[in-house]
């Protein structure tokens, strides 16, 4: 299969299951083969949520980073399902940053939601190109409180590493609220269920590297954990001397979660020139 045909594959499968997980009865929601963030290292690392206008109930869709104070990425085919699905449903947009997050019929009026007022797609944003430039700004109504922004990276930097043989054994965190862990024996597989759902991390290991996306090894038979559905548009760390890297985010990957993932690189000229609307001094 083609690269930017299987790279919009990708993307669309992550987003329609977790549509469907959206709409069905409650199933997990949380990092594959990972840890819970308990000590809250990942704190710029939030939720894309929905709120039913009908039923005051909330939804995590979709993961993302604060990258500016009042400014949240996560991926285009995210915004693009809500604003052409969900909005004209009457749901409304949110993000919240909390460790731990009840939806459906757990919605919790104590969760710290701060609203969208403005969704900024990327215009490049097209599944059937090699760079298929997935990414969209959510504009808060307000910066949240003791939380920084993540660091991005500098220009064509996993192509330097990848030079130098910086990748070979790199080991990357993603981070989200996507499914978790796939059970299977005994019956029909299932994803656990989470409900709060909690914000974990996992451990991925360098897979490929080509010139729109990063794919990371997401295999526990490996040592590897990853990203499922829900997880789409949430950060992908690489750890540079102590310091915490946002180089991607993840846009999709395979059915069953524990394959390989596939990430946008924001290091490539494309995102940098979507990124500097909202980030001064992009490094």
């Amino acid at each position: 299969m083609k690269k930017h045909a299987f790279a919009a594959l990708l993307a669309w499968l992550f987003i329609m299951t977790a549509f469907a997980i959206f709409i069905s009865p409650p199933r997990a929601n949380a990092i594959t083969y990972g840890e819970i963030d308990s000590d809250n290292s990942y704190s710029n690392t939030g939720a894309f949520i929905v709120k039913s206008a009908n039923t005051g109930r909330i939804f995590p869709l979709c993961s993302g980073t604060l990258i500016a104070p009042d400014v949240f990425l996560t991926a285009a085919h995210c915004t693009e399902d809500f604003l052409n699905r969900l909005a004209p449903a009457g749901f409304t947009a949110f993000v919240s940053f909390d460790g731990l997050i009840p939806f459906r019929d757990n919605t919790d009026p104590d969760t710290n939601l701060i609203e969208v007022t403005e969704i900024v797609q990327n215009p490049e944003y097209n599944r059937t190109r090699s760079d298929s430039g997935d990414m969209a700004a959510l504009i808060l109504s307000e910066i949240p409180e003791d939380i920084t922004p993540a660091t991005l990276p500098t220009l064509r930097l996993l192509d330097e590493l990848a030079e130098r043989n910086g990748l070979k054994d790199a080991v990357f965190t993603p981070v989200g609220y996507g499914l978790q862990d796939r059970v299977v024996g005994g019956g029909t597989p299932f994803f656990q269920n989470a409900n709060p759902v909690p914000r974990m991390f996992a451990s991925s290991s360098f897979n490929a590297l080509n010139p729109g996306f990063l794919r990371l090894s997401q295999n526990p038979a490996t040592g590897n954990g990853g990203t499922c559905s829900g997880d789409s548009g949430g950060p992908n760390f690489l750890d540079l001397d102590g310091q915490l890297i946002l180089v991607g985010i993840t846009i999709g990957g395979d059915t069953v979660c524990r394959a390989t993932s596939a990430v946008y690189r924001l290091d490539i000229p494309s995102a940098r020139e979507f990124l500097e609307q909202f980030v001064d001094d992009l490094p």
